[in-house]
């Protein structure tokens, strides 16, 4: 594949200035042809944007980076306000829905970046599930469960739709009242902030949630939220789909 543009960074940060964004998501395609596998460029991309704005704040939307530890933390050592990683679906459908990857490695690389978190004090851990493949809603409830687990403090679930006639047909479509069920699960389940309904996505109000789950922290811990916090002023999602 061609070698990431060194000048994307820059470029960027500089259109997420240019729109006066203060929160910026950031998400790539699955990158296994590099060595590095386009952590290195992740990261420049968050230095970039935390230089051009300062008090600006970036979440991240990574590829599993086949569950390689080493690239987990080129990426943390960036500083990103959240570190994301979708598991998607739940552990029985994996292998059909999600191709190469793997439930377990999925969580390894959420539990990678979580122990970065403990260890430094800073940052959240943040996932997505999609429904409407044919889970059952015990297997959705233990997905959170691992989820948990791993680390992650912030979920997103949203329904599953079919992007054109080749992708796999929906199986369900979930009420609303049931990803308020879910959404109560997971909070029960100790996650700090969830955005659950049918057109969720996971950079869904990403800020918000971002902000709310700061503001939790330092209520617990006795302390304001930073100014960046109470500014976040809209996400911004670079294309592209992460395995």
């Amino acid at each position: 594949g061609a070698v990431p543009d060194p000048g994307e960074p820059e470029r960027v940060a500089e259109t997420a200035a240019s729109l006066g964004l203060r929160y910026v998501v950031l998400t790539q395609v699955a990158r296994d042809d590099l060595k590095d596998e386009g952590a290195g460029h992740f990261a420049r991309t968050i230095e970039a944007v935390h230089a051009r704005i300062p008090g600006g704040q970036v979440e991240v939307l990574t590829a599993d980076f086949n569950g390689r530890a080493e690239l987990v933390d080129i990426v943390m050592a960036a500083r990103p306000e959240v570190f994301g990683h979708n598991i998607e679906t739940v552990r029985r459908l994996t292998p059909e829905v999600r191709g190469r990857a793997r439930y377990e490695r999925s969580l390894e690389v959420l539990s990678l970046a979580a122990a970065v978190v403990r260890r430094e004090g800073r940052g959240q851990v943040k996932s997505g599930i999609m429904v409407g493949f044919g889970e059952e809603k015990d297997e959705v409830v233990d997905t959170l469960r691992d989820l948990r687990t791993a680390g992650c403090s912030l979920v997103t679930i949203g329904q599953y739709l079919r992007p054109t006639r080749e992708q796999r047909p929906v199986a369900r479509y979930w009420e609303p009242s049931e990803f308020a069920e879910m959404e109560a699960e997971a909070r029960a389940l100790g996650f700090v902030e969830v955005a659950a309904g049918p057109l969720v996505r996971s950079s869904y109000r990403a800020d918000r949630l971002h902000a709310a789950a700061t503001a939790a922290a330092a209520a617990t811990a006795g302390a304001a939220p930073t100014a960046g916090d109470r500014d976040a002023a809209g996400p911004m999602e670079a294309e592209g789909r992460p395995r």
